[in-house]
């Protein structure tokens, strides 16, 4: 595995999901149900999804895919050759690794004890250096991806179960990562000391017998399968579920919290409920924060759909400009429609959106969005609003500069391809075309999560991205660790 990002489309210039994960024990349609949640969880990665299962006797199915959830899992006959009554699903988006089906988890394998099946989200920060020593010792690899390395570090660790070679294999990773793994005694949950990436315990009731359990990437993979909420899996803990219930093993020692802002931003959807707040009522607070930081008059707020929806529902109300969709978005434009042509690929953004004409013409208009990578989508936007009319375009964002790279499991360009890393506000404002450009300080996003500021000491969130303050080692990004660009000089 080569420590860097895979490459970015530059028609695709937005942050890419993480991956979704999905568990379910004692349900007797254990496949079918965790189709459905990583179905609901389909916004977390659209490259591939792949199902294990565990039948009576120790015996494991799996099915694996590129494309979406509907598309490998949509026929019956598929669910059908998935037996058993527990069940753990992936949906990827890849962070390391190429696009290929050896990379598509659940990952399997069998070890002594029988046979194990894992699903990752988040990215391992020291998984590079110890492949090279995995591989010195004579560990055959399958995949380019990071999870292998997890798999190896248990294959060949000297503890006698499951549970204590798990624990062992965690001690020398380094990274952000929620986990779910299944093997012949049970269902196993696992966050990161630090809780940067989400996991979810939900319980479905049954009237006669023992309840159906269920791990979630976020809640609205609960919600689709009626299961009700239990609780978040705490940063640093493992639950261990099999037909005794839940048990909680908390290892590691204790650390602060630094769970990803940007899931409140943009990557969860916004009918979960992430660390107990509410996220489309959290990007509302966000929408009217930022309309208190930086107002403009203005005669509409429009938001760029479907990520700047409620927040710029919330700028709309606290300014009290009349909301408006101005923006139209297509949703039956897939990933893969082809592009033959520079000029139609060059027409792009409007296979995805299109000029409301009538609610724009002759309007001075705040565009509402959640962030700006490159800025080739911010100035296409702009100018096709500006080409059906509009007098003015504010361009607002509820997410402060993005000024470094993710390492912990988002897939973001590296630095030099960050816009707001090489220009200041006014000149980025130059560069998309707005009349004006402002971003919510950091200062103000944190208080639209119900904090008084950003505490430097004690932040609470991962806001790397926004600062450069990396609480995970970057072992494998040397240069990145020491604050510098690696691509600066190139």
């Amino acid at each position: 595995m080569t420590p860097t990002h895979p490459p970015h489309d530059a028609e695709e210039d937005r942050f890419r999901e993480e991956c979704g994960v999905f568990g379910v024990w004692n349900h007797a349609d254990a496949a079918a149900l965790t189709a459905l949640g990583l179905h609901a969880l389909q916004h977390r990665g659209q490259e591939a999804a792949g199902i294990v299962t565990l039948a009576p006797g120790g015996v494991f199915h799996h099915h694996r895919g590129l494309g979406l959830v509907g598309d490998i899992f949509g026929d019956a006959k598929v669910i059908g050759a998935l037996p058993g009554r527990a069940a753990v699903g992936h949906n990827r988006y890849a962070t390391t690794g190429e696009t290929a089906l050896r990379n598509v988890q659940p990952l399997f394998a069998d070890f002594a004890f029988g046979g194990f099946a894992v699903a990752h989200n988040g990215n391992l920060t020291n998984a590079a250096t110890l492949r090279r020593e995995l591989v010195r010792r004579g560990c055959l690899f399958q995949s380019s991806t990071d999870t292998e390395v997890l798999v190896h570090l248990i294959a060949i660790s000297l503890y006698a179960n499951v549970l204590d070679r798990l624990i062992d294999a965690l001690r020398q990773v380094q990274g952000a990562y929620s986990l779910v793994a299944l093997h012949q005694g049970g269902l196993i949950g696992v966050r990161d000391p630090l809780g940067v990436r989400p996991l979810v315990i939900g319980r479905l009731p049954h009237a006669t017998a023992a309840p159906a359990w269920i791990l979630a990437s976020e809640t609205c993979a609960l919600d689709i399968v009626g299961a009700e909420f239990v609780r978040d899996v705490d940063p640093g803990e493992i639950v261990v579920i099999d037909d005794s219930g839940l048990r909680s093993i908390k290892p590691f020692e204790q650390q602060p919290r630094r769970f990803c802002i940007f899931e409140y931003i943009y990557f969860a959807r916004p009918d979960s409920v992430v660390e107990g707040t509410g996220v489309y009522e959290t990007r509302k607070r966000i929408g009217a924060e930022l309309a208190r930081e930086s107002p403009v008059p203005a005669d509409v707020v429009v938001p760029v759909p479907d990520s700047g929806v409620p927040a710029a529902m919330g700028y709309a109300a606290e300014s009290g400009i009349p909301y408006e969709l101005g923006i139209i978005r297509n949703h039956y434009v897939g990933r893969t429609f082809i592009e033959p042509t520079d000029q139609i690929r060059h027409l792009g953004v409007k296979l995805k959106h299109s000029a409301n004409r009538a609610t724009l013409n002759g309007r001075r208009v705040v565009l509402v969005d959640d962030s700006i990578v490159r800025g080739t989508t911010s100035r296409k936007i702009v100018e096709m609003v500006r080409n059906a009319g509009a007098a003015e375009v504010h361009m607002r964002i509820s997410s402060p500069p993005t000024t470094h790279s993710c390492f912990y499991g988002i897939d973001t360009p590296s630095r030099r391809e960050l816009l707001a890393a090489q220009h200041d506000v006014a000149e980025m404002a130059r560069l998309i075309g707005a009349d004006s450009l402002a971003f919510i300080s950091l200062d103000g996003l944190y208080r639209a999560l119900g904090r008084p500021g950003r505490d430097r000491a004690a932040p609470g969130f991962c806001d790397a991205c926004f600062t450069g303050d990396y609480a995970i080692p970057l072992t494998d990004w040397p240069a990145e660790a020491a604050g510098r660009d690696p691509q600066a000089a190139s």
